[in-house]
């Protein structure tokens, strides 16, 4: 059977995708999968996959205004290569409108998504699974659909692409150490600068070199951390592709992270994290394995999944100290 994944972004859903293309080639399915530009790289080359879409949506359209002949050549051919495929089973994972127009322009004979997916996506479909239960974890829920084809998972597995395993080393990094993923695109899901600092030293005492990691746009935020009175430790941020920073994180002692997709693929490498959850729910979105520790002050508005909130009591609740306590006990 030919199976199309469809499941665009972001980085942490698609890393928690990876049980379904572990599933359905183990069960000796030919598995294609469209994704975005962004998190392509996680995908790119995978052993397991047949053939890989990259869709340039967000060149696309950022460049649409200026080079609107050349843009709608490319995506033309992209349609045009994807169209040349007829699939057994078309999948939606994502259930947004932007992954349901591909859904819709696959030559498929079963099209097929949740039926509560958002944004008119569904009737993009011609077979509707029942509504998911949004307080089931992602992992789970991207599985599921794989009862159709009578599979069942009952220990998912995470495999990525070859990792280059001597990155710490050519780094330079001092062993052991560990890796601290303090931003994320929801304000409302960030740590105190100062709690950062001050963990980081806690660390350090303890002979944990700690390594700050973040894209780009985050190297500001960790200045600013770094920067701080007693604050230890060194950035990489912006410095790794996604494929360097899976060994990066593979190869550390342990990762204490916000909720986002670095989290996830710290838990697909295998390596145990520490995870500060507030707006957000764990059971939802949280490192998946039991090795994992997760620490939230459940207040009674949390999780409340707002990307804003100027107090965030749920997370400033949660001290250093109290961190440094329950990584202790993972270390």
């Amino acid at each position: 059977m030919k199976v199309l994944l469809v499941k665009l972004s972001a980085f942490g859903d698609v890393v928690q995708t990876l049980p379904v293309l572990a599933a359905l080639k183990e069960a000796g399915h030919e598995v294609h999968w469209i994704v975005e530009e962004a998190v392509a790289e996680l995908l790119e080359g995978h052993p397991l996959l047949d053939r890989l879409f990259v869709a340039r949506r967000v060149q696309w359209l950022a460049e649409y205004l200026e080079k609107p002949f050349r843009v709608a050549s490319e995506v033309r051919k992209f349609v045009h290569l994807l169209r040349e495929e007829n699939y057994d089973l078309v999948l939606d994972l994502q259930g947004l409108l932007k992954s349901a127009v591909w859904v819709g322009l696959a030559r498929g004979r079963l099209k097929v998504g949740f039926a509560n997916h958002r944004e008119g996506s569904p009737y993009f479909y011609n077979y509707l699974l029942p509504p998911y239960d949004p307080d089931q974890h992602a992992v789970w829920r991207y599985l599921s659909p794989l009862v159709l084809l009578g599979l069942e998972v009952n220990e998912p597995r995470f495999p990525l692409p070859a990792l280059p395993e001597s990155l710490p080393r050519l780094l330079g990094l001092p062993q052991p150490y560990v890796v601290f993923v303090p931003c994320t695109r929801w304000a409302s899901k960030l740590w105190e600068t100062k709690y950062w600092a001050r963990l980081s030293s806690l660390f350090w005492e303890k002979g944990l070199y700690p390594v700050f990691v973040g894209g780009k746009g985050d190297r500001v935020y960790v200045e600013r951390i770094l920067a701080l009175d007693g604050a230890q430790g060194g950035s990489l941020c912006g410095q790794l592709s996604l494929l360097e920073l899976a060994a990066l994180l593979k190869g550390a002692y342990l990762v204490v992270s916000v909720d986002t997709g670095p989290m996830h693929l710290a838990a697909a490498v295998g390596t145990r994290v520490v995870a500060l959850f507030g707006p957000t729910a764990p059971w939802r979105t949280g490192p998946f394995g039991r090795a994992h520790t997760v620490i939230s002050a459940e207040l009674p508005c949390s999780p409340c999944f707002k990307k804003y909130c100027p107090e965030r009591t749920c997370l400033r609740q949660l001290s250093p100290e109290m961190v440094w306590e329950k990584a202790l006990l993972s270390l």
